[in-house]
């Protein structure tokens, strides 16, 4: 009977110790993320978990009090010094070393098992607990939130992107890290340079060769300046010369058919507040102006969302002659 009760009891402290660094090995937060979009193993677990003092004092002294008993009931079939290295090897092995290996591998899939018998230990030592985890929480405060920097976030994208087990795949982390990384990037790092830049004068006319030239660039948006190209004055849009009759245009100039919307950016001005800006002036081109208040070049809304999707968008400034 001795030996069917210190088996027992072995099983015990397996089980307490197992729990302890399974339970502790996932975080409360992403449990109750995962018990959100519905999965039922964490929302299961969560429900012992997010008391967290609480589980903790229970296992612990669910723990101790059983390699207790066991070291009693050893002592009471064999010498001090034998009961004692018996115990021990016991304790390591079955119930401490084995347990902590299988939950710390499986600890989403063991832990749900074993929520209901958590459930009874709980209740049987709420009442030596429950002061404990009272006291834990006035001192130290309920757990910390996880919150991880841009850098970890990146590295975790990368990591499941990696493992055949995750549904992210190659374009989504791509876009993710994109999204992560553009708000550190100022406008400096996407314009294009101002020597790329095809520009027109405004006094330039509309007759059919210019009009061809220009349907040549590629372009939807071209800059229109006057006296030097620091001076631009509008923007000359493609597309409004298409309901007009060359013989029509041929009155006109660049000047005359561009639109006078010009509006700049700084070369430090960060991504995220680039695109805040796009939004609000519903204007696809932004004029890049540096200190001395000269043209540096231009930036476009589709170069703000190439550095989010990681990849080239083939856009007007981007067409190779």
């Amino acid at each position: 009977m001795t030996y069917l009760i210190v088996i027992i009891l072995i099983l015990l402290s397996a089980t307490f110790s197992g729990l302890t660094l399974g339970f502790f090995s996932l975080n409360k937060d992403d449990l109750q993320r995962k018990a959100k979009l519905g999965n039922k193993k964490a929302k299961k677990i969560y429900s012992v978990r997010k008391n967290g003092n609480l589980l903790l004092c229970t296992l612990l002294i669910g723990n101790v009090a059983v390699n207790s008993a066991i070291s009693i009931f050893l002592g009471s079939i064999a010498s001090g010094f034998t009961a004692g290295l018996v115990a021990t090897a016991l304790i390591v092995v079955f119930g401490e070393v084995v347990p902590q290996a299988s939950f710390s591998r499986y600890a989403l899939t063991l832990g749900a098992k074993f929520v209901w018998l958590v459930r009874i230990f709980i209740f049987v030592l709420f009442p030596i607990c429950w002061p404990m985890a009272w006291i834990l929480n006035k001192i130290l405060g309920e757990e910390m939130a996880t919150i991880y920097s841009k850098k970890e976030l990146s590295k975790m994208i990368e990591q499941h992107a990696s493992s055949n087990e995750s549904s992210i795949d190659s374009d989504e982390k791509r876009i993710m890290k994109g999204a992560l990384s553009f708000s550190e990037k100022t406008v400096k790092n996407i314009m294009t340079p101002k020597e790329k830049i095809v520009m027109l004068k405004h006094d330039k006319k509309l007759n059919e060769r210019n009009i061809a030239q220009i349907s040549n660039y590629g372009h939807s948006r071209i800059p229109v300046y006057e006296t030097s190209k620091d001076n631009i004055i509008g923007l000359l849009y493609v597309k409004d010369l298409l309901p007009y009759k060359h013989e029509d245009l041929d009155k006109k100039t660049v000047g005359e058919m561009s639109r006078q919307n010009v509006i700049t950016t700084h070369l430090e001005e960060t991504l995220d507040d680039l695109l805040n800006d796009f939004k609000e002036s519903h204007n696809h081109l932004f004029i890049v102006i540096n200190k001395a208040k000269k043209v540096s070049g231009i930036v476009t809304i589709e170069d703000v969302i190439e550095e989010i999707l990681g990849t080239e968008i083939i856009d007007e400034y981007d067409v190779k002659k």
